[in-house]
């Protein structure tokens, strides 16, 4: 296999010896478009409107700037921005995570394609799956020092938006220079881990660059970010109820897995070791004041290695594999290459009519996963298989506009635009002599192919009809079709899939009064129909102990969604609470289960779900006294399955709760800031358990495959000698906490960062 070098030289720091601070605390900024968000003393002022203000979009909103995230979170990878935000969460296993899932307050795990994340208008969601691992948005093309702002939109109520933001839609928004500007950060993190008979220490290197400048009407900001990862063990090898491998005499631990059944350890895989690189170029010229374009070259590469640990001995003492087959699965190779580009044109006249039109474009370049076929005695067998996902992409294009009958201010406000976008998938397994090489092809063990595509128009009006209200109210027409599928397996068997096609429309309707100065209360009603991705309709893969099988006659999912707002400001801070509720009819479903006693992953439609709750958010500055900030979140969820005709597991799944989903979620997140150097942070974080399966049968916890509630304290300080200068140390998950989400989560972590700026 070809192996990519580093693009950027690596600095490798010492770790600086991190202290320990006692507080807790809450949630990044609480912000509400317009009004609400001029409230944040640290709102970044732009020469444009962001797309949350420009287009009036009704929905419950919060941000995070730059400067607070500096302040307040431990930051290794983009994805830990929205760490302390109202009901937000990311499934990120270990630092340099590709498989980080976002979830939102009424969507958890499995629904990477229930959520939008764009970068700079470039969506970095991979709507091409809905589930933990290619689906997950790749965090990886945006470098954490680019940052400048982030914000969550909840809910499917402005009909700018598909029916996969019914989860939301995360802005991530990056900076452009004004001069010349130069920055270095060095940021290190040491892991002590111990479970089971795994005990060791886990080292992050991360070395980021950026320069930027404008030159009269032409500007431009470079960005190159590398890492270096190694992870804690993210698998467990297992072997039923078998205490006597062969050829092995000690070192099984007897355990179970997360329905009751026998699952005794035998080792660990998944010792992830990645190196990470992302280079970002953008360019803007400035024809006029108010108009603008812009292009962004993004690359990212990432190549790793998987190793295993055996816990099984022989009857010398010797480490050996037992001849157990799970070892080989967690044992591989990891090369990818991806490049993302957006071109742009916008205008911000303020005046009567504007527009914006962007196309986007993510390419996977390379992205190869290699690992032996299975154990044989104490060696991995020459035997291997490699999937390919080379050639999968996705393009977008956006045109919108805006009309202002009465020019800037007025009661009037018409938004307008157009979408189309296509996702290709091609992932195909082969079958290798010598799983090292991917020279020499034995053939296919797999095929899934397929496209997809979506034509969308929209309208929407914002209307200030009386004094301190406003009405929103909209629609969404989309037209699907998916094309070219394709499946075929190792036993011979092969399909043309038939092509899909379906319409929808989504109306939507939002009203705000503000019944005093500061306060207002907001209700919002929207349709939203997600149509089934690529992957859940033709991917399908198969290892001989596990295999995917794709669901070619998926039905859309079509959600109903409903929220209700207070919110106000209260002395120097706001709050909020909400009551939003979910209706969804043929909800796409994640399962998992054993087929001819193999490990089987598969989707499926169920009748009817409903998501409600509740979800709580205020924040204070200058509590009690001056320098002293409190913000927090709590957020609860029932969510239930109302009907589901078509089950024939042999047990109730009505009443049930929906899999995948926390009940409750929340944060605090306290900052004292002594000085104006310093700045010193204790935060928490509390997510409740979850069940992953229909008939909620998955009951045992803290063992591999289980979904463990967990409560995970943070703390940072940070210390800004000046403009140029500034350092920080944290840690995370300082109170230790030992808990699962399927895999074994980082457990206490180290960090330091250095950073300088020119």
């Amino acid at each position: 296999m070809i192996t990519q070098p580093p693009l950027i030289a690596r600095l490798r720091a010492s770790t600086a010896a991190c202290a320990l601070l006692s507080m807790l605390a809450v949630t990044p900024s609480l912000a509400v478009a317009d009004e609400a968000e001029q409230m944040l003393p640290d709102m970044v002022v732009r020469d444009s409107a962001s797309p949350l203000e420009k287009y009036k979009l009704p929905n419950t909103t919060v941000g995070v700037t730059a400067e607070r995230l500096a302040d307040t979170v431990n930051v290794m990878d983009t994805e830990d921005a929205v760490k302390y935000m109202p009901s937000l969460g990311v499934r990120k296993r270990n630092n340099g995570d590709t498989q980080s899932i976002l979830m939102t307050r009424t969507w958890g795990y499995s629904s990477s394609a229930r959520t939008l994340v764009f970068a700079d208008d470039v969506l970095i969601s991979a709507l091409i799956a809905n589930d933990n691992s290619r689906g997950g948005p790749r965090w990886g093309m945006v470098a954490p020092e680019e940052i400048e702002r982030v914000d969550m939109v909840y809910g499917p109520f402005a009909a700018q938006h598909p029916g996969n933001a019914m989860g939301g839609v995360l802005q991530i928004a990056t900076r452009m220079p004004d001069k010349l500007e130069a920055s270095f950060k060095q940021t290190e993190s040491l892991q002590p881990f111990s479970l089971y008979n795994t005990r060791d220490l886990y080292r992050t290197d991360q070395t980021s660059a950026t320069i930027g400048n404008r030159l009269g009407n032409f500007s431009f900001f470079l960005s190159g970010n590398t890492a270096h990862s190694q992870s804690q063990p993210l698998t467990m090898i297992t072997n039923g109820s078998s205490t006597t491998p062969t050829g092995a005499v000690s070192g099984t631990i007897v355990a179970k897995n997360k329905s009751g059944a026998p699952a005794n350890v035998v080792g660990v895989g998944g010792l992830l070791q990645t190196e990470m690189d992302t280079l970002k170029a953008k360019m803007a010229y400035d024809f006029t004041p108010e108009l603008r374009a812009a292009y962004t070259f993004g690359f990212w590469q990432n190549n790793g290695r998987s190793r295993v640990e055996s816990y099984l001995k022989d009857s010398n003492g010797v480490s050996t594999l037992g001849n157990v087959s799970g070892f080989a699965s967690s044992n591989y190779k990891l090369e990818q290459a991806q490049t993302s580009h957006a071109l742009s044109l916008k205008s911000d006249t303020k005046g009567f009519w504007d527009f914006d039109a962007v196309a986007t474009h993510v390419q996977y370049d390379h992205d190869r996963q290699a690992a032996p076929s299975t154990v044989v005695g104490n060696t991995f067998s020459d035997r291997g298989q490699s999937t390919h996902m080379d050639g999968t992409n996705w393009s977008t294009v956006d045109l919108k506009g805006i009309w202002r009958p009465e020019g800037k201010g007025g009661d009037h406000e018409v938004s307008f635009g157009a979408h189309y976008d296509r996702y290709i998938l091609v992932a195909t397994v082969y079958g290798l002599r010598n799983w090292n090489s991917e020279n020499n092809v034995t053939g296919k063990l797999s095929d899934g192919r397929g496209n997809t595509q979506t034509s969308a128009g929209w309208v929407q009006e914002s209307w200030a009809f009386a004094p301190g209200f406003r009405a929103t109210l909209g629609g969404r027409y989309e037209s699907w079709t998916a094309f070219d599928g394709y499946n075929a397996t190792t036993n011979g068997l092969s399909s043309i899939q038939p092509g899909r096609d379906a319409t929808a429309f989504s109306p939507k309707g939002s009203l705000s009064w503000e019944f005093v100065p500061q306060w207002s209360v907001t209700g919002s009603v929207g349709r939203a129909t997600r149509f089934p991705t690529v992957s859940e309709l033709y991917f399908v893969a198969g290892s001989g102990t596990s295999q995917v099988i794709p669901n070619s006659v998926l039905r859309p999912e079509r959600e109903t969604s409903y929220e209700l707002a207070l919110e106000g400001g209260v002395g120097d801070g706001k709050v909020r609470l909400s009551f939003f509720q979910e209706d969804v009819a043929k909800a796409i479903i994640a399962q998992n289960s054993f087929l001819n006693g193999v490990s089987t992953s598969y989707n499926q439609n169920v009748d009817q779900i409903r998501n409600r709750g509740f979800e709580l958010a205020a924040e204070q500055r200058n509590l009690v006294f001056d320098g002293f900030d409190l913000q927090g979140s709590f957020t609860y969820l029932d969510a239930k399955i109302i009907r589901d005709p078509t089950w024939s597991g042999g047990t109730q799944v009505v009443g049930k709760r929906v899999p995948n989903i926390p009940d409750m979620k929340a944060t605090m997140v306290a900052t004292y800031r002594p000085t104006e150097e310093w700045a010193l942070t204790g935060a928490a974080r509390y997510q409740g358990k979850m069940t992953t399966t229909l008939d909620n049968t998955d009951y045992v916890g803290h063992v591999y495959g289980a979904f463990d509630r967990f409560f995970v304290m943070d703390v940072r300080a940070r210390y800004k000698h000046n403009e140029n200068l500034e350092g920080a140390i944290g840690i995370d998950n300082v109170n230790n906490a030992k808990y699962w989400e399927y895999h074994p989560f980082p457990q206490r972590t180290f960090i330091a960062e250095m950073k300088m700026k020119l």
